[in-house]
């Protein structure tokens, strides 16, 4: 590769990889009110970063939640606009005792850079502005115009970008959007994203009594919500993994069968995954699909916590007034968030126990998406990831929910690239989060051959 923005990037990749230390020792953890400081913090140290390599107009964009942070250079004249997106917010780091070296001290360690949001997804947006800078400060122009908008809430459901998005500013005007949030499929195989499941976060409610109540003294004849709410779960799908929420199926599009033949192609050993990725003594799911299309392109429902009662060291005999289970549906092309929810509300308050109310609440949701290989920029990106890696481009989708990537279809009409460089293996969301130093430097000269593709 000739590029002399790509030397650039090669030269100074060592100050690259100190300068992404510096981000990921901010704990910009989003869900946490203790860090809405670090948050800004974060924010305003990518605003700074983007003035400095030469974008203009850089701003903080204030709302309810954290700051979005905004800045363009758009003096490509008859050039394409790409709008540049990722989320510096990470999640919470625990459990503590799990990690081999502090989560917001960046380490190395067997070629991979441990921190919190490493991969997720500070190592891949910091990737992101290394390109715009080795762009600029080797040609002293970017190949095509460019607006970058960053997000500090993905972690909490993205509502803040989503309402601005929704809004339609002007200054988000561009052909197609960039995010780099994904994965490659295996290490050293160039992957571009081109499908996301959807989702659904609930709130499920279950009252009983008016307070909480003795056992011994009225066990037996007064409801216990925790005991409703565990036939209402046990209801919503059954042992073999079919979801048992009437027409939750309905409607929904399936793989093509070129689709499926491309995945079976694709390097993936289920054993392997068993064991490394999931480490249980069997996978499960529903009967008659393969794993990737089990997780790619099947709904599902999954419950993440049932918080309430007594939880303390010791025993206190209480039947608890209220019980609360946290529940996702995670959804297919072919589904709404909208439909889901409905279906799944109707139904829970259909199979409540006797004696108990309930209440479903949405606390975000995200529609799923599509999107065909065939236009301009994902070709441009194929041919891109081809000349860096060294192999044919592999087209997957993921099971996981970027639901700003909706938005950027449903209201501003543009078609998203997913190209992504953590691997399935680099524990986001865990203890022990990391990315891969390879991909990160590889991931930076990617982008810079993209941008110029399509510039070209």
């Amino acid at each position: 590769m000739s590029s002399s923005a790509v030397a650039f990037a090669r030269q100074n990749h060592s100050r690259f990889l100190d300068e992404l230390k510096a981000l990921l020792r901010i704990p910009s953890v989003s869900t946490d009110p203790a860090h809405k400081d670090d948050c800004r913090k974060a924010a305003e140290a990518l605003l700074a970063e983007l003035k400095r390599i030469g974008l203009e107009n850089g701003r903080l964009i204030e709302g309810e939640g954290h700051p979005l942070v905004y800045a363009d250079w758009l003096h490509a004249a008859g050039k394409p606009t790409v709008l540049i997106y990722g989320h510096y917010d990470v999640q919470p780091p625990d459990p503590l005792d799990e990690w081999l070296s502090p989560p917001f001290e960046p380490t190395e360690r067997n070629g991979n850079l441990y921190a919190r949001g490493s991969a997720d997804d500070k190592g891949q947006i910091w990737a992101q502005v290394k390109a715009l800078e080795s762009l600029l400060a080797a040609n002293g122009s970017l190949p095509l115009n460019v607006r970058v908008l960053f997000e500090g809430d993905e972690e909490v459901g993205g509502e803040v970008i989503a309402q601005y998005v929704a809004s339609k500013p002007a200054d988000l005007k561009a052909d197609f959007a960039l995010v780099s949030d994904t994965e490659l499929f295996a290490p050293g195989l160039p992957t571009l994203c081109v499908g996301l499941r959807g989702m659904i976060y609930t709130e499920l409610e279950v009252r009983g009594a008016k307070t909480d109540l003795h056992s011994g003294m009225y066990g037996g004849a007064a409801p216990n919500p925790f005991v409703s709410i565990a036939h209402i779960i046990a209801k919503l799908k059954d042992e073999k993994g079919h979801i048992l929420i009437p027409g939750f199926y309905d409607g929904i599009i399936p793989p093509s069968p070129e689709e499926l033949a491309a995945w079976k192609s694709l390097p993936f050993d289920e054993e392997e995954y068993r064991k490394t990725e999931v480490g249980s003594k069997q996978l499960v799911g529903e009967a008659g699909y393969s794993v990737l299309e089990r997780t790619w392109a099947r709904p599902t429902v999954e419950v993440h916590g049932i918080p309430g009662g007594f939880i303390g060291a010791g025993a206190k005999t209480v039947i608890p007034a209220k019980a609360t289970a946290k529940i996702s549906m995670r959804l297919v092309p072919g589904m709404t968030p909208a439909k889901a929810f409905e279906l799944y509300k109707s139904y829970v308050e259909k199979i409540a126990p006797i004696g108990v109310d309930v209440e479903v609440r949405l606390i975000h949701s995200g529609d799923p998406c599509l999107i065909p290989v065939n236009n301009r920029y994902i070709q441009a990106a194929t041919r891109a990831l081809h000349e860096v890696w060294g192999k044919d481009t592999v087209f997957i989708r993921s099971g996981g929910s970027i639901p700003i990537v909706g938005d950027f279809d449903h209201h501003l009409g543009l078609p998203s690239v997913m190209m992504g460089f953590s691997l399935p293996d680099d524990s986001i969301h865990a203890p022990n989060e990391k990315f891969n130093l390879k991909n990160f430097e590889l991931g930076i000269v990617s982008l810079i051959r993209f941008l110029e593709e399509v510039g070209s």
